[in-house]
């Protein structure tokens, strides 16, 4: 009864009546997984060991690197997709023990002790009706601990609430790369160009125009863990030279995309 796909898993498996307070699974895959819009009446917490996680929450849109996990209260409506070779992992939280865990969604940037404890949960075989037993049940508390305590990483995309900056927001996120400017999406929209301007600053914090630069640069770590070449990804979102890509990317990360690859891999 163990979820073999954590980015698709059926509701029905992890939320069975009599199932264990704690549930992990380990999935894998050569290519990209996709998971539609669902939700669990448990907490789930999911992550990547090896690979790039895009996963969408109502008023986000967040890119995770390995070194991250998502956490979703129960009953909180999200997608996800792998990049690439993909491991990843999932823990589901019983519904009652996540009153004093985070009761928003967030990103949190995993520990060694958090990575160890799920990797030693996946090989529990959960049965219906069985309590976990006293082992289990003190790593399941190092699980929770790790939730309760990581603190929040400021990773993502967050999205405009007003239906008409939403359309506009979701065909950037799915074409970063597109050359309108504001005025162009603005009338693509039906909207006009000044509460364009104003609704990006006081919906989501960022105006239009930085909010399509960060748009941009979640998709190029997609397009960097895939392994495109730095120059290419440069020239499919758009930007007028390889250069230019790399120095807003040192300015968001701190590091060349070259180095955060590596990072990447490393952390994988």
């Amino acid at each position: 009864m163990t979820p073999t796909n954590p980015l698709d898993a059926d509701p029905g498996l992890v939320d069975w009546p009599g199932a264990p307070a704690l549930i992990v699974g380990i999935g894998r895959g050569d290519t990209r997984r996709v998971s539609s819009p669902h939700a669990h009446g448990r907490g789930q917490l999911f992550g990547s060991a090896r690979g790039l996680l895009t996963v969408g929450v109502e008023e986000a849109v967040w890119v995770v690197p390995s070194i991250h996990a998502v956490w979703l209260p129960p009953h909180h409506r999200h997608w996800a997709a792998s990049h690439g070779p993909f491991e990843g992992w999932s823990a589901y939280v019983a519904e009652d023990l996540c009153a004093d865990l985070p009761a928003a969604a967030c990103t949190i940037r995993t520990s060694g002790l958090l990575r160890e404890a799920v990797l030693r949960a996946a090989h529990w075989t959960p049965q219906r009706h069985v309590p976990l037993i006293p082992p289990h049940e003190r790593i399941a508390q190092v699980i929770l601990d790790e939730i309760r305590t990581l603190p929040p990483e400021p990773l993502g995309l967050p999205m405009p609430r007003d239906a008409r900056l939403l359309r506009i927001a979701r065909a950037l996120v799915e074409d970063p790369a597109q050359a309108r400017d504001l005025e162009a999406w603005a009338a693509w929209g039906a909207v006009s160009a000044r509460t364009v301007s104003r609704r990006f600053v006081s919906e989501t914090g960022f105006t239009f125009t930085a909010w399509r630069q960060r748009a941009r640069l979640m998709r190029s770590l997609e397009m960097l863990a895939a392994g495109q070449p730095v120059g290419t990804i440069a020239l499919d979102l758009g930007y007028a030279t390889a250069s230019a890509f790399i120095g807003v990317f040192r300015e968001a990360f701190g590091v060349t995309p070259g180095i955060y690859r590596e990072r990447l891999v490393g952390a994988a």
